[in-house]
Protein backbone atom coordinates (compact mmCIF):
# COMPACT_ATOMS: atom_id res chain seq x y z
CA UNK A 1 0.00 0.00 0.00
CA UNK A 2 1.43 3.60 -0.65
CA UNK A 3 0.03 6.89 0.24
CA UNK A 4 0.20 10.06 -2.45
CA UNK A 5 -0.84 12.28 1.08
CA UNK A 6 -0.21 13.60 3.99
CA UNK A 7 -1.78 12.82 7.56
CA UNK A 8 -2.42 15.83 8.95
CA UNK A 9 0.21 17.91 11.04
CA UNK A 10 0.18 16.62 14.22
CA UNK A 11 1.21 20.28 15.38
CA UNK A 12 -1.68 22.59 13.61
CA UNK A 13 -4.17 19.45 14.80
CA UNK A 14 -3.91 19.66 17.94
CA UNK A 15 -2.94 22.74 19.10
CA UNK A 16 -4.25 26.21 18.10
CA UNK A 17 -0.96 28.01 18.55
CA UNK A 18 0.13 29.87 16.07
CA UNK A 19 2.90 28.28 14.15
CA UNK A 20 5.76 30.80 12.52
CA UNK A 21 5.94 32.32 9.08
CA UNK A 22 8.51 30.82 8.04
CA UNK A 23 7.91 27.59 9.28
CA UNK A 24 4.53 28.41 7.54
CA UNK A 25 6.19 28.87 4.41
CA UNK A 26 8.34 25.65 4.23
CA UNK A 27 5.25 23.76 4.96
CA UNK A 28 3.25 25.26 2.07
CA UNK A 29 5.73 25.01 -0.25
CA UNK A 30 6.71 21.54 0.72
CA UNK A 31 2.68 20.86 0.35
CA UNK A 32 2.45 22.31 -2.77
CA UNK A 33 5.38 20.54 -4.25
CA UNK A 34 3.73 16.95 -3.80
CA UNK A 35 0.44 17.99 -4.89
CA UNK A 36 2.20 18.38 -7.86
CA UNK A 37 4.87 15.87 -7.96
CA UNK A 38 2.01 13.42 -6.60
CA UNK A 39 5.31 11.42 -4.77
CA UNK A 40 4.16 7.91 -3.45
CA UNK A 41 5.07 7.14 0.20
CA UNK A 42 5.04 3.53 0.73
CA UNK A 43 4.01 2.54 4.01
CA UNK A 44 5.46 -0.37 6.40
CA UNK A 45 3.60 -3.17 7.00
CA UNK A 46 3.60 -1.37 10.87
CA UNK A 47 1.96 1.73 9.44
CA UNK A 48 -0.51 -0.55 7.88
CA UNK A 49 -1.68 -1.65 10.89
CA UNK A 50 -1.84 1.31 12.83
CA UNK A 51 -3.96 3.00 9.78
CA UNK A 52 -6.60 -0.05 9.68
CA UNK A 53 -9.54 0.48 11.16
CA UNK A 54 -10.57 -1.31 14.38
CA UNK A 55 -12.37 -4.66 13.97
CA UNK A 56 -14.93 -6.70 16.54
CA UNK A 57 -15.90 -10.10 16.38
CA UNK A 58 -19.54 -11.34 17.58
CA UNK A 59 -19.41 -13.95 19.96
CA UNK A 60 -22.08 -15.98 21.61
CA UNK A 61 -22.87 -13.40 24.30
CA UNK A 62 -21.76 -10.39 22.86
CA UNK A 63 -19.56 -8.17 20.65
CA UNK A 64 -15.67 -7.97 21.40
CA UNK A 65 -12.74 -6.01 19.55
CA UNK A 66 -10.33 -8.25 18.26
CA UNK A 67 -6.74 -7.36 16.57
CA UNK A 68 -4.56 -9.40 14.07
CA UNK A 69 -1.10 -8.16 15.02
CA UNK A 70 1.50 -7.83 11.58
CA UNK A 71 4.40 -10.28 11.34
CA UNK A 72 7.62 -7.91 10.37
CA UNK A 73 10.12 -10.66 11.61
CA UNK A 74 13.08 -9.28 9.61
CA UNK A 75 12.49 -5.54 11.45
CA UNK A 76 12.23 -7.43 14.81
CA UNK A 77 15.31 -9.58 14.43
CA UNK A 78 17.29 -6.09 13.94
CA UNK A 79 16.02 -4.36 16.71
CA UNK A 80 16.01 -6.65 19.33
CA UNK A 81 19.62 -8.02 18.42
CA UNK A 82 20.64 -4.13 18.50
CA UNK A 83 19.03 -4.41 21.96
CA UNK A 84 21.89 -7.56 22.07
CA UNK A 85 18.70 -9.96 22.12
CA UNK A 86 18.15 -12.65 20.59
CA UNK A 87 21.64 -13.97 20.19
CA UNK A 88 23.16 -14.27 16.36
CA UNK A 89 22.10 -17.59 16.01
CA UNK A 90 18.61 -16.70 15.99
CA UNK A 91 19.60 -14.76 12.51
CA UNK A 92 20.33 -18.46 11.28
CA UNK A 93 17.04 -19.95 12.90
CA UNK A 94 15.13 -17.37 10.63
CA UNK A 95 16.69 -18.55 7.22
CA UNK A 96 16.58 -21.88 8.15
CA UNK A 97 12.75 -20.98 8.48
CA UNK A 98 12.85 -19.82 5.22
CA UNK A 99 13.95 -22.83 4.07
CA UNK A 100 11.40 -24.08 5.85
CA UNK A 101 8.73 -22.76 4.36
CA UNK A 102 10.11 -23.40 1.25
CA UNK A 103 10.05 -27.14 1.14
CA UNK A 104 6.75 -26.71 2.32
CA UNK A 105 5.79 -25.41 -0.18
CA UNK A 106 7.80 -27.52 -2.74
CA UNK A 107 6.29 -30.96 -1.31
CA UNK A 108 2.78 -29.02 -1.67
CA UNK A 109 2.94 -28.74 -5.05
CA UNK A 110 4.50 -31.77 -6.39
CA UNK A 111 1.36 -33.46 -4.25
CA UNK A 112 -0.78 -31.69 -6.24
CA UNK A 113 -1.93 -27.85 -4.13
CA UNK A 114 -1.38 -24.80 -4.44
CA UNK A 115 0.19 -22.92 -2.01
CA UNK A 116 -0.34 -19.43 -0.28
CA UNK A 117 2.70 -17.79 1.52
CA UNK A 118 2.17 -14.57 3.63
CA UNK A 119 3.48 -11.51 1.12
CA UNK A 120 6.19 -10.43 3.52
CA UNK A 121 8.04 -14.25 2.91
CA UNK A 122 6.67 -14.92 -0.66
CA UNK A 123 9.67 -13.57 -2.59
CA UNK A 124 12.50 -14.67 -0.01
CA UNK A 125 11.08 -18.37 -0.31
CA UNK A 126 10.22 -18.38 -4.22
CA UNK A 127 13.75 -17.87 -4.76
CA UNK A 128 14.25 -21.32 -3.39
CA UNK A 129 11.79 -22.76 -5.29
CA UNK A 130 12.15 -23.62 -8.63
CA UNK A 131 10.97 -21.24 -11.48
CA UNK A 132 8.71 -24.20 -12.59
CA UNK A 133 6.41 -24.40 -9.80
CA UNK A 134 6.18 -20.74 -9.32
CA UNK A 135 2.75 -20.63 -10.83
CA UNK A 136 1.57 -23.22 -8.20
CA UNK A 137 1.85 -20.04 -5.44
CA UNK A 138 -1.76 -17.82 -4.78
CA UNK A 139 -1.02 -14.57 -5.30
CA UNK A 140 -4.72 -14.40 -2.97
CA UNK A 141 -6.95 -16.47 -1.36
CA UNK A 142 -9.44 -17.44 -3.44
CA UNK A 143 -11.68 -17.83 0.76
CA UNK A 144 -15.10 -16.16 1.47
CA UNK A 145 -14.60 -15.63 5.44
CA UNK A 146 -14.84 -11.99 7.28
CA UNK A 147 -12.28 -9.35 6.83
CA UNK A 148 -10.30 -10.12 10.44
CA UNK A 149 -10.68 -14.34 9.57
CA UNK A 150 -9.00 -13.61 6.09
CA UNK A 151 -6.22 -11.41 7.80
CA UNK A 152 -5.34 -14.22 10.23
CA UNK A 153 -5.33 -16.78 7.59
CA UNK A 154 -3.46 -14.94 5.12
CA UNK A 155 -0.60 -14.72 7.58
CA UNK A 156 0.02 -18.51 8.20
CA UNK A 157 3.01 -19.69 7.02
CA UNK A 158 2.12 -22.24 4.01
CA UNK A 159 -1.48 -23.18 3.50
CA UNK A 160 -2.25 -26.17 1.06
CA UNK A 161 -5.15 -25.13 -1.12
CA UNK A 162 -7.36 -27.63 -2.70
CA UNK A 163 -9.61 -25.89 -5.00
CA UNK A 164 -11.04 -23.20 -3.13
CA UNK A 165 -10.65 -25.31 0.17
CA UNK A 166 -7.76 -25.15 2.93
CA UNK A 167 -6.07 -28.79 3.26
CA UNK A 168 -3.22 -27.89 5.77
CA UNK A 169 -1.82 -25.22 7.57
CA UNK A 170 1.83 -25.02 8.64
CA UNK A 171 3.42 -22.61 11.50
CA UNK A 172 7.02 -22.51 11.26
CA UNK A 173 8.29 -22.02 14.48
CA UNK A 174 12.29 -21.13 14.70
CA UNK A 175 12.35 -18.83 17.56
CA UNK A 176 12.77 -19.58 21.17
CA UNK A 177 9.64 -18.13 22.22
CA UNK A 178 7.35 -20.83 20.02
CA UNK A 179 4.05 -18.54 20.56
CA UNK A 180 3.07 -16.66 17.55
CA UNK A 181 2.48 -19.70 15.39
CA UNK A 182 0.05 -21.35 18.10
CA UNK A 183 -1.61 -18.33 18.62
CA UNK A 184 -2.11 -17.74 15.62
CA UNK A 185 -3.64 -21.27 15.09
CA UNK A 186 -5.70 -20.62 18.52
CA UNK A 187 -6.64 -17.56 16.42
CA UNK A 188 -8.09 -19.01 13.71
CA UNK A 189 -10.40 -21.65 15.55
CA UNK A 190 -11.10 -19.36 17.75
CA UNK A 191 -13.17 -17.23 14.75
CA UNK A 192 -13.90 -20.50 12.66
CA UNK A 193 -14.57 -23.60 15.15
CA UNK A 194 -16.18 -25.66 12.14
CA UNK A 195 -13.11 -25.04 9.89
CA UNK A 196 -12.27 -28.33 8.81
CA UNK A 197 -8.00 -28.18 8.41
CA UNK A 198 -5.21 -29.70 9.66
CA UNK A 199 -3.09 -27.81 11.67
CA UNK A 200 0.99 -28.09 11.98
CA UNK A 201 3.26 -26.60 13.81
CA UNK A 202 7.01 -26.94 12.83
CA UNK A 203 9.70 -26.25 14.70
CA UNK A 204 13.44 -27.58 14.96
CA UNK A 205 13.97 -30.85 16.54
CA UNK A 206 14.83 -29.79 19.97
CA UNK A 207 11.93 -27.71 20.12
CA UNK A 208 9.57 -30.73 20.02
CA UNK A 209 9.13 -30.59 24.13
CA UNK A 210 8.46 -27.14 24.17
CA UNK A 211 5.92 -27.22 21.55
CA UNK A 212 4.01 -29.99 22.85
CA UNK A 213 4.46 -28.25 26.26
CA UNK A 214 3.07 -25.09 25.47
CA UNK A 215 0.05 -26.08 23.24
CA UNK A 216 -1.27 -27.54 26.21
CA UNK A 217 -1.67 -24.48 27.74
CA UNK A 218 -5.32 -23.61 29.35
CA UNK A 219 -5.34 -20.75 27.04
CA UNK A 220 -5.58 -23.20 24.11
CA UNK A 221 -7.68 -25.83 25.38
CA UNK A 222 -10.42 -23.55 25.88
CA UNK A 223 -11.77 -23.00 22.46
CA UNK A 224 -15.20 -23.90 21.50
CA UNK A 225 -13.58 -26.16 19.04
CA UNK A 226 -11.76 -28.03 21.60
CA UNK A 227 -8.22 -27.92 22.92
CA UNK A 228 -5.96 -26.89 20.23
CA UNK A 229 -3.48 -29.83 20.78
CA UNK A 230 -6.27 -32.25 19.58
CA UNK A 231 -6.32 -30.12 16.18
CA UNK A 232 -3.06 -29.32 15.72
CA UNK A 233 0.43 -31.45 15.55
CA UNK A 234 3.90 -31.09 15.99
CA UNK A 235 5.80 -31.67 12.68
CA UNK A 236 10.20 -31.61 13.38
CA UNK A 237 12.47 -30.13 11.08
CA UNK A 238 13.95 -33.70 10.29
CA UNK A 239 10.47 -34.98 9.52
CA UNK A 240 9.95 -32.15 6.98
CA UNK A 241 13.17 -32.93 5.17
CA UNK A 242 12.83 -36.54 5.08
CA UNK A 243 9.45 -36.09 3.71
CA UNK A 244 11.27 -33.89 0.68
CA UNK A 245 14.39 -35.67 -0.10
CA UNK A 246 11.16 -38.96 -0.81
CA UNK A 247 10.96 -39.65 -4.51
CA UNK A 248 7.61 -39.80 -6.23
CA UNK A 249 5.81 -37.45 -4.24
CA UNK A 250 3.56 -36.33 -7.25
CA UNK A 251 2.24 -39.82 -6.82
CA UNK A 252 1.33 -39.52 -2.43
CA UNK A 253 -1.21 -38.30 -0.77
CA UNK A 254 -0.70 -35.76 1.95
CA UNK A 255 -1.89 -38.01 4.57
CA UNK A 256 1.83 -38.81 4.70
CA UNK A 257 2.09 -36.63 6.90
CA UNK A 258 -0.20 -37.87 9.50
CA UNK A 259 3.39 -40.70 9.49
CA UNK A 260 5.23 -37.79 11.18
CA UNK A 261 3.44 -35.72 12.95
CA UNK A 262 3.29 -36.13 17.16
CA UNK A 263 0.29 -34.63 19.47
CA UNK A 264 0.90 -34.35 22.78
CA UNK A 265 0.32 -37.63 24.96
CA UNK A 266 -2.21 -37.88 27.43
CA UNK A 267 -0.93 -37.35 31.14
Amino acid sequence: MKSVGWAQFAGPRSSLRRISSVDGEILSEVLREQNETRHLYPLTGRDEQLLSERKTVTAADRTVLVEVPIDAPEEEAVAEHAEGTPPPEEKVDFRASLKMQALLARIGIEMGFRVWIPRNDKQAVLDQISPSLHSSFLNQLPLNYDDITLKTIEQIDVIWMRNRSMARAFEVEHTTAIYSGLLRMADLLALQPNMDIRLHIVAPDDKRAKVLREIKRPVFSLLDRGPLYENCSFLAYTAIEKISNMGHLQHMSDTLIEEFEEFPADD
